[in-house]
Order: structure tokens, then C-alpha cells, then sequence
């Protein structure tokens, strides 16, 4: 297992390295010069040459990269900042703001919205997969695989869009979205989050219907499921103890990926709420042209992916007997 680890880890290491390349090219790539967006309508070439300097862009696009590599482990002297210490992802091109605190200070909404979602999804999505399974071909379970199917379609900008006009501002049964930290009022916390938990969650929780509902229905024809019935266990006993644990593997291998990805940013959901979270954050990188901001949010959102795989891959094991890492 630990050898496992180590080799996860040093692969995770080189993917995180080439995405941050590939993200450093096609920014370099961009038609749009930050240098001359900072410099404002009036840029004399020589305002333009110090602007360059200041934000360290002035050099070639290898010798960029690696002093923002290098950055991350010693950190990095800029002319205009001074000292950034490691690990250091630069400054932003457009608030001059340290890119690193502004993502910690994003960070807790896209994390309470990623969790929260989570819960719900996993909740009603697993659930109701497994009792569609249990009544396989009667009104349940053609009423859950309709409703998931629909679910599924549906897009989020125009579910939360519906959900807010309809349970906010018609009804007034919910709260409008925003966020308000847990620690300072976690009441208020849930409440803002309800709506845009229950839209992200929607589409999620029919996936996982649908996801739950085949693994099980595969799970209950195995052979050694029909063997513990013939063995005269109870019907409880086999669906949890044999059907339920062969069932969950490949659903905690999605539940990772998601997971990972919903920390890295939701980004239609960010930007439909107005969130203020990694999602929206990286949509203005990207419309503004703000490579340390995008390479950081970037940064994140590859960690979270490769971490949450690691993780499922160790835990795989104890899920399915049938499975053993070497």
C-alpha cells in the first residue's frame, strides 16, 4: 500500500506540473497582452516596459515559468511586491492582490457549496437508486428512472434562475443565495447556501439514481449474492452486507471525481448565484487575461481531482472484498 502511495503521488506531482505548463502556453498564447490592459489607454512604450517588469512577464516564457515554478518551493522577488514567500503563486495582474490569499478567501465558499451538495446528492441519489433497484419493473422504480432521466437534462443556470424566482422571490419560502461563514452564524450559513445546494445537487442526484440503481441491479444477479440467499440469510442481511458493499465501488469512484471537481470550482453554479468562490474566480482570470490567479485556481482544482482519486483508490479495498491493492 505504501509503495502504492508514493508512485500515486509522484505520478500526481508530474500531471499537476503539466497541467500548470499547459495552462502557462495557452495563456501565452491569448491574443490579449496583460501588460498593456494594466498599462490603461494612455502607455507611452516605456510605461509599457515597466509595467512588463513589474509584473514579471518581461522575461522569455521559459524563464516565466520557471521562476513562478520556483516560486512555489523558495518564493519569489518581485520589483513592485517585494518578497513573496513560499509557497508564493504570484501576484494577481489585476487587484496587485497576493494570488494564494485570495484563493484561501475564496476557498471556504466553494467548500461549504461543494460539501453541502454533496450530502443532498449522495442522500436522495443513493437511496433512491437502491429502492428502484429492490422494486426493479414496478411504478417505483419506473417513477425514479423517469425522473432521473429528466433530472439529468435539465441545466443548472436555468433550474437556479426557476428555483430562485419561484422559492425566493414568489414564495419567499428560502433565503437568496449567499454566503456567510459557518463560524460566524452557521444557521445563516445553511440557509443562504439551501437553493443553490438543491440546484447543484439535482442534477447530481440523478446521475447517482441512475449509477446506484444498475450497480445494484448487476450486484443482485452475482453468484455469490444468490449463494447467501440460498444460504437462508435474511433479506436485509444480503442487500447491505453483499449486494450494497459489491455495488459501491464504482459509485465512490464517480463520488471522488465529482467530489474533486466541486472543490476545484462550480463554475456555473458560482457565476448563476453570484458566489463568490473558485468557479467565478477563474472565470474572470480567464476573461481578464490574470495567468497567477488562473494558475492558481487551476492549481487547486488539479489537486483536489488527483487527491480524491488517491484516496478512492486506497479505500477500494474496504468496499469490495473482491478487490485487494498489491
Amino acid at each position: 500500500m505504501f509503495r502504492f502511495l508514493v508512485r500515486r503521488t509522484l505520478g500526481a506531482a508530474v500531471i499537476m506540473l503539466i497541467i500548470s505548463a499547459l495552462v502557462f502556453v495557452l495563456f501565452y498564447a491569448a491574443p490579449r497582452d496583460p501588460a498593456r490592459i494594466a498599462c490603461g489607454k494612455v502607455c507611452t512604450p516605456e510605461t509599457l516596459a515597466l509595467v512588463r517588469k513589474n509584473l514579471g512577464i518581461a522575461d522569455p516564457l521559459p524563464v516565466q515559468y520557471w521562476e513562478w515554478l520556483k516560486g512555489l518551493f523558495v518564493g519569489r522577488e518581485y520589483t513592485s511586491f517585494g518578497h513573496c514567500p513560499a509557497p508564493c503563486l504570484g501576484y494577481s495582474f489585476q487587484n496587485r492582490e497576493p494570488v494564494l490569499s485570495t484563493i484561501l478567501d475564496r476557498f471556504p465558499t466553494t467548500i461549504s457549496l461543494a460539501i453541502g451538495s454533496s450530502v443532498v446528492f449522495l442522500i436522495f441519489g443513493i437511496g433512491t437508486g437502491m429502492l428502484a433497484a429492490v422494486k426493479q419493473g414496478k411504478t417505483l422504480d419506473k417513477v425514479a428512472s423517469s425522473a432521473s432521466l429528466i433530472a439529468s437534462s435539465m441545466q443548472i443556470y436555468v433550474v437556479g434562475i426557476f428555483a430562485t424566482y419561484l422559492l425566493v422571490d414568489q414564495l419567499h419560502l428560502l433565503d437568496r443565495a449567499n454566503y456567510t461563514p459557518f463560524t460566524e452564524d452557521p444557521a445563516k450559513w445553511a440557509a443562504g447556501l439551501l437553493v443553490p445546494w438543491l440546484v447543484l445537487s439535482l442534477i447530481f442526484t440523478a446521475n447517482y439514481t441512475r449509477m446506484t440503481r444498475s450497480q445494484m441491479v448487476e450486484t443482485l444477479s452475482e453468484d455469490y449474492v444468490r449463494t447467501a440467499r440460498a444460504k437462508g440469510l435474511s433479506r436485509r442481511t444480503v442487500f447491505f452486507r453483499f449486494a450494497w458493499r459489491g455495488a459501491m465501488g464504482p459509485i465512490v469512484t464517480i463520488f471522488g471525481l465529482d467530489l474533486g471537481t466541486l472543490l476545484g470550482g462550480a463554475i456555473i453554479t458560482e457565476s448563476t448565484f453570484s458566489l463568490q468562490g473558485l468557479g467565478l474566480l477563474s472565470v474572470k482570470a480567464v476573461s481578464t487575461n490574470d495567468l497567477p490567479m488562473l494558475l492558481g485556481v487551476v492549481l487547486v482544482a488539479a489537486a483536489a481531482i488527483v487527491v480524491f482519486n488517491i484516496i478512492v483508490d486506497s479505500v477500494y479495498a474496504l468496499i469490495d472484498p473482491r478487490v485487494r491493492l498489491a
